[in-house]
């Protein structure tokens, strides 16, 4: 840090300390806490263990829905969806009857901490597991000065200094492309960030992973444990470099199948096209996004677009009824309890309870690709997540006044004491 560094930086109304040793956040995607626990519980993450002894431990909330591109943009803007206005990574335009996905720039609706860091003269790095998020974090970041990077692991064998900030990262760092389906995916990004933290020493890096596993495997079960034991050996090198770290992730997980493995679904667009005539309402999955060989599209959170004049409080009353929908609000109530931006929520949230997911119509899901029983997220019971910095922070409070977006708020003012 040069002499004339700001005292802090602003992004989206909220202060930013200037780091004095590299302020990481790792959003570890999909960590329900009792990943960690039972991984430290099997010797398997010594590192975890030490941290947690030296620094500071809560539990935070992530934002609802509880899926990824909501989450890691809120991280990243340090605010929530109401905000930034990425409500899921799945859109639907009532104007124009087209779904789309949330992965274009264009959808972002406030900078983010890494662009306000830029601005202000800091290195920056990003290193996302998949592409989907990578335009979104990179947002207004300029790659022509050497003071930004933001790249994948699944294309970044691709990667260019002009978009990117490095040419051919795999190559740079010696790393193999990972197949998306993977652990490794995760471990490139662990792996790349140790390599950016020598070599580049940013003041601000996010490094952020893939679910794969833990959609597949339950926290405990030996791949789930190698996982963590995998983390633990990199963010054990993270630490020994002196970066001040947070630990969140986007949101939990948890089991959504029946007693024989079978995936537990409640189609709620079948129950609307019987209610109110086929196709008359359009229900919204804000977890579709590319990649569902491991989720099926299938969480715990939906939104219902309905035909004009229809009594939305009936079928809402109707829609209560309904076994394991655990909360059915309006637009304007669901949006003010869980900040989301009105004009991107249906007339209708629907929120699943802890063993159930919400489809559209049966027809639609192809489930063939899960080989394990379904564990999805979405809901309120996927929205305790761990918090955990590697210096003490005594004020730090916990759930529920502490979001994972704090992430870099507190990484920054841990990194300002070092």
């Amino acid at each position: 840090m040069n002499q004339m560094s700001p005292v802090n930086v602003t992004a989206n109304g909220r202060s930013y300390a200037w780091p004095r040793v590299p302020a990481i956040a790792i959003c570890l995607d999909g960590c329900e806490p009792a990943y960690l626990d039972e991984a430290i519980e099997a010797g398997l993450m010594p590192a975890l263990e030490r941290i947690k002894q030296k620094g500071t431990v809560r539990f935070a909330h992530s934002v609802i829905p509880s899926f990824t591109n909501p989450n890691n943009l809120s991280i990243a803007t340090g605010r929530p969806p109401a905000v930034h206005g990425i409500c899921g990574n799945y859109l639907y335009n009532p104007e124009t009857g087209e779904e789309v996905m949330m992965n274009d720039p264009k959808f972002l609706r406030a900078p983010t901490v890494f662009q306000a860091f830029y601005d202000a003269g800091a290195k920056v790095a990003v290193v996302t597991a998949k592409d989907k998020l990578r335009a979104l974090l990179g947002k207004e970041l300029k790659f022509d000065d050497g003071r930004a990077m933001c790249f994948s692991a699944e294309r970044s064998d691709t990667t260019t200094k002009a978009e990117h900030g490095i040419d051919n990262a795999s190559t740079h760092f010696g790393l193999a492309v990972p197949e998306v389906y993977s652990a490794e995916l995760s471990e490139f990004v662990f792996a790349a960030g140790v390599q950016l933290l020598k070599e580049f020493r940013p003041e601000v890096m996010y490094l952020t992973t893939t679910d794969y596993v833990q959609h597949k495997y339950a926290p405990g079960v030996p791949q789930a444990n190698a996982f963590y034991e995998m983390f633990d050996k990199y963010l054990a090198q993270l630490d020994a470099l002196g970066a001040a770290i947070v630990v969140t992730a986007d949101h939990g997980m948890k089991p959504k199948h029946h007693a024989d493995g079978s995936p537990n679904v409640v189609y709620i667009q079948d129950l609307l096209d019987e209610w109110l005539g086929k196709d008359a309402a359009r229900v919204i999955l804000p977890i579709t996004d590319p990649y569902v060989v491991h989720h099926g599209a299938l969480g715990s959170f939906a939104t219902a677009y309905l035909p004009k004049g229809t009594d939305r409080e009936a079928i809402m009353a109707k829609l209560r009824k309904v076994e394991d929908i655990i909360l059915v609000l309006g637009r304007e109530e669901g949006c003010a309890r869980f900040e989301l931006p009105e004009d991107r929520m249906g007339d209708v949230i629907l929120i699943s309870g802890e063993n159930k997911t919400i489809g559209t119509s049966e027809h639609r899901h192809n489930l063939a690709a899960l080989d394990e029983p379904l564990r999805s997220h979405g809901g309120l019971t996927e929205q305790e997540v761990p918090f955990i910095v590697n210096r003490v922070l005594p004020d730090l409070p916990n759930e529920p006044a502490l979001r994972n977006f704090d992430a870099f708020c507190y990484a920054t003012m841990a990194a300002a004491q070092a």
